[in-house]
């Protein structure tokens, strides 16, 4: 009888940390990087590859940063909500297209509207590892000091952007 009772506790004790795991929400990652600077990037504009956008570019304003990609599915969901905030005109969003092909890229922002002030492109992907971007769509709010106030992992949705983008917005935007 004994030799069972190790192997029954095992299976409750896995049984319950799975039953745990399975409560908890994935897009409820802590980001390490919240409070702290956005790391440093330098990434060529889509439209005009001669031309960069780097961390000093984005000083002095608060910004919402959304990775995305031509390929993503979510990003296609999310994408009309960023075009009708656009044209609100309550904060700058800088689109960085995650390990997309140019043109790609492109043809989605002809095809469904280009609600970014700025367009860069992240070819390698290696911005996103820098700033701990664990797929896309993501978004990041910015302080005007550069500063990561808040990281949205999946898309954005209306209720996201009421109860939380927006009101951390027009708070940061009151500050000096």
């Amino acid at each position: 009888m004994k030799k069972f009772l190790i192997p029954i506790t095992l299976f409750v004790v896995i049984g319950a940390l799975l039953a745990y795991g399975l409560r908890l929400n994935p897009r409820r990652i802590p980001s390490p990087l919240i409070g702290k600077p956005l790391p440093h990037f330098d990434l060529p504009v889509l439209q005009d590859p001669g031309k960069t956008v780097d961390n000093a570019d984005l000083r002095g304003h608060v910004v919402l940063i959304n990775l995305w990609a031509s390929w993503c599915v979510s990003c296609r969901e999310e994408h009309p909500l960023l075009v009708a905030l656009a044209h609100q005109h309550v904060v700058p969003i800088i689109g960085v297209s995650y390990k997309d092909k140019p043109a790609d890229a492109l043809a989605e922002l002809k095809v469904s509207g280009d609600p970014y002030t700025e367009d860069l492109l992240d070819a390698n992907g290696q911005t996103a590892i820098d700033w701990g971007v664990y797929g896309v769509p993501e978004t990041f709010v910015l302080d005007r000091n550069g500063i990561i106030r808040y990281k949205q992992i999946g898309p954005i949705t209306p209720g996201a952007w009421r109860r939380t983008l927006l009101p951390l917005i027009h708070e940061l935007q009151s500050q000096s």
